[in-house]
């Protein structure tokens, strides 16, 4: 967002500038009164006629339909969408979105938080195997006001009968332009809820996370600065869900800098992921374009995404790849970078970083000229609680990819959940988060809300460690995730409520879980989930090891023993492990979070009563 590209692009002068974000000191400061609403607002007084959103609808029979909203088309549609909401509800109620991929799940999104209200976004209940995650989240948001589209109306409909719910549902494409000349203008501070964002539900159910404007407008100018998105002519490309984190970040970022998105719904990608490689590429011919995915959606990609060399002059030269939302692969990276070369993608695309939901998404990141990194490390060190680096081939490594730096106006301090005191680097701590972009509490959840949000650092490094700046003595997140610091960087280890302890001996499941793919070739990768369950004997702290794998594609009709024997023999010779079962499943079987994780809970209650893999 620089002075020089705005004077080039005339009628851009109006638009914010970074400068205007900032301190004297360089800290993050927003300019008084900065919320989404108030951005979408200056980018409709000075760039209206610009394309805001663009979706790819891939559902017809003829092939691929784009549709387009300018900023000034927005506007409007918040107008008549935000009125209609007014109209059944008051300053402060939630509005649930339960509505397809799509621009007007934009338009719902926004509309809620125009009209005073608290949005919602979560997704229409036709999303397989998500139906207790969406009922458990409208238990706790309470909506008065459920958003959908006609295409989603019956659903919608039936799902909240079921739930025996009664709230009023407003259809978004049935809401005509005329009905915004009733809006009445709202005044939003900084310090209102924007919005509950629904965490994965990975290690627990799912909780909203309130985050205040200030936090969703810190925590986009933290991503802007961290991976160098000052260009205006930056653009983004996304297929994740709408109501996940990094999906609504990806429709906030043109909001900030008066560019544009490109949307397209995650079972477009999946069925077809060269579609994103298209979109990636139609981007990078007219200017920067940024994406975000999880590991397993690169390395599906990468199998299954690869165009012809030369087919369609695929050019992915100007293509920023954020990877996250698990600890990172360097085999997803490496297998995408290795797939993707000859297409032109740059040595320093990956851009391995780290985020959480309770910190509205974004905290670190490698520099944008910095290469993907990784660092190998003594496994029994590593259950120990050490970082003590080996060298590549030394059996005992684990590889661990570095998230970089964390961003501006963010600290990040490696902590001892125990006693509070901040840990060397090179140790291995529970993370501990403050910063502007840091949400609220959990919704309606006092109790949980102090435990996370209002932890106290007890004792610092000083100079050496990483809270100078910080509020020391002010609250802290606990985000239950463990990490350390080597050389500068930040590097994500796993979660606390995953790992497995046997015999005294911490191990990370998806250590195992790498083993095991490794061991066979009937195992498909990125779909193995290992967890501990009760053990009869003492002798191992009353745990045993378990671990379920999806058959890779078209391994149906192998005879599994080998593999089996295969997968127990690599486990206990790598990590000391007897595992107590290795199932295999048929593809699409172990459960997974709507963001596409492994959700090793659910697969771990499943197992224990006996309905995993059981349709």
């Amino acid at each position: 967002m620089t002075c020089d590209a705005d004077q080039r692009q005339p009628g851009r002068s109006g638009l914010i500038q970074i400068e205007d974000c900032l301190d004297a000191d360089g800290a993050i400061r927003l300019p008084p009164g900065t919320t989404l609403i108030s951005l979408i607002e200056r980018n409709i007084a000075n760039v209206g006629d610009t394309v805001a959103y663009r979706y790819l609808d891939h559902t017809g029979p003829a092939g691929t339909h784009t549709v387009e909203l300018t900023w000034s088309e927005l506007g409007r549609r918040l107008r008549a969408v935000g009125a209609t909401i007014q109209r059944v509800a008051k300053r402060g109620d939630r509005v649930a979105v339960l509505a397809p991929q799509g621009l007007d799940y934009v338009v719902g999104f926004f509309a809620a938080i125009k009209a005073g209200t608290i949005a919602v976004p979560l997704f229409a209940p036709e999303l397989p195997g998500h139906a207790e995650r969406l009922a458990t989240a409208l238990r706790d948001a309470q909506p008065s006001v459920v958003l959908t589209t006609t295409g989603g109306l019956g659903t919608v409909r039936d799902f909240l009968a079921a739930q025996h719910r009664s709230p009023h549902v407003i259809v978004i494409d049935q809401v005509p332009d005329t009905d915004g000349e009733a809006f009445e203008d709202v005044e939003l501070d900084v310090e209102d809820v924007s919005h509950l964002q629904y965490t994965s539900g990975a290690t627990r159910p799912p909780v909203g996370v309130e985050i205040t404007h200030r936090a969703v407008g810190t925590n986009l100018v933290q991503m802007i600065l961290s991976i160098d998105m000052l260009d205006r002519n930056t653009h983004g490309v996304s297929w994740l869900p709408l109501y996940h984190d990094m999906g609504l970040s990806m429709i906030g970022f043109p909001a900030v800098y008066g560019g544009h998105s490109t949307l397209m719904s995650p079972t477009a990608f999946i069925r077809r992921p060269e579609r994103w490689i298209e979109a990636l590429s139609d981007g990078s011919r007219t200017g920067r374009v940024v994406t975000a995915a999880p590991n397993f959606a690169y390395e599906w990609t990468a199998q299954r995404g690869v165009p012809t060399v030369g087919a369609g002059d695929i050019d992915l030269g100007n293509v920023v790849l954020i990877i996250g939302s698990e600890p990172v692969s360097m085999a997803a990276i490496t297998a995408f970078d290795t797939a993707f070369a000859p297409f032109g993608l740059p040595s320093t695309a990956f851009k391995p970083s780290y985020g959480i939901a309770e910190a509205t998404l974004f905290v670190s990141t490698i520099a944008p000229t910095a290469q993907a990194s990784v660092v190998h490390l003594d496994r029994e060190a590593l259950g120990a609680g050490r970082a003590e680096p080996v060298a590549a081939d030394t059996p005992a490594a684990v590889p661990q990819v570095a998230c970089g730096q964390v961003a501006r106006s963010q600290w990040a301090v490696i902590v001892d959940p125990a006693t509070g005191a901040e840990l060397p680097d090179g140790h291995i701590g529970e993370i501990w988060l403050q910063g502007n972009n840091i949400g609220r509490g959990y919704w309606g959840r006092p109790v949980d809300s102090r435990r996370t949000f209002s932890a106290r650092l007890h004792t610092t490094r000083g100079a050496a460690g990483h809270a100078v700046g910080a509020d020391v003595g002010g609250n802290w997140l606990r985000t239950g995730d463990l990490g350390f610091y080597l050389d500068d960087n930040l590097y994500v280890t796993g979660r606390i409520a995953d790992l497995i302890t046997v015999g005294g001996q911490q191990h990370y499941p998806h250590d195992i879980e790498a083993t095991a793919a490794d061991a066979a070739t009937l195992v498909r990768r990125g779909y193995v989930a290992a967890f501990a369950v009760p053990a009869d004997g003492a002798e191992t702290d009353g745990q045993d090891v378990v671990i379920v794998a999806e058959r890779a594609a078209g391994t149906a009709r192998q005879d599994p023993q080998p593999a089996l024997a295969a997968i127990e023999a690599a486990v206990q010779r790598r990590h000391g492990l007897r595992v107590a079962e290795v199932r295999l499943l048929p593809a699409g079987a172990i459960p997974r979070t709507t963001s596409g994780k492994l959700a090793r809970r659910a697969c771990r209650e499943q197992y224990l009563d006996g309905t995993l893999g059981v349709h």
